[in-house]
């Protein structure tokens, strides 16, 4: 029998087929945007203490801040001139660290299915020709006997051969994603934390 090849494609759940890989980027988002709410909580904030807080609380604490001591040159008192002082610049770190936040720009899902169907009929042929050939001859009479044999076989051979070969190929691509309006708003309050200190 003949293979269907539409009946055959028709069978397939292409619904698992390409919500699979789209169910799968959807969970990529979900786990990307997890990854950035973790890396804001542990980078930008200061961990509460080992056994505090109460369960369930998301609350960390004060930003994270990171110290730079330096010397620069300032005007003396009296104006007449400068002085070299030690003086530091605290900067909240999620200020100065881009924060990873990814999305899932675009999805391809590229489907094959290729089904080959061969149908053949191989025949086969043997001949078999066999002559034995004795001849006697004396003083210008003779005789002569000749024994011939002949031998046919014919084999026939019918099928088909099918084959079935599937592939799939997902290619996703990801790109930095515009920080949300809350998380730019807290950006923007931290830089308003930058401080630069001169000690007197």
């Amino acid at each position: 029998m003949m293979p269907d090849p539409g009946s055959e494609l028709s069978s397939l759940n292409f619904e698992s087929l390409i919500g699979g890989p789209m169910v799968a980027a959807v969970h990529a988002q979900v786990q990307s945007a997890l990854a950035t709410v973790n890396f804001v909580k542990q980078v930008g904030f200061r961990q509460p203490p080992a056994g505090g807080g109460t369960p369930g609380d998301t609350t960390t604490g004060e930003p994270a801040t990171v110290t730079f001591s330096y010397k620069k040159q300032v005007a003396t008192a009296n104006g007449n001139g400068v002085e070299e002082k030690p003086a530091s610049l605290t900067v909240p770190l999620l200020s100065i660290l881009p924060i990873p936040y990814l999305r899932i720009d675009e999805v391809n899902i590229d489907f094959l299915a290729k089904i080959d169907s061969v149908q053949f009929r191989q025949v086969d042929e043997q001949i078999k020709v066999g002559i034995d050939a004795d001849a006697e001859a004396s003083w210008g009479w003779g005789s002569a006997r000749i024994k011939a044999s002949f031998a046919y076989q014919r084999d026939t051979k019918e099928g088909s051969k099918d084959t079935r070969s599937y592939s799939m190929g997902v290619k996703a691509r990801a790109v930095q994603e515009e920080l949300p309006g809350g998380m730019a708003k807290v950006l923007g309050i931290l830089e308003s934390m930058i401080q630069e200190k001169i000690t007197e």
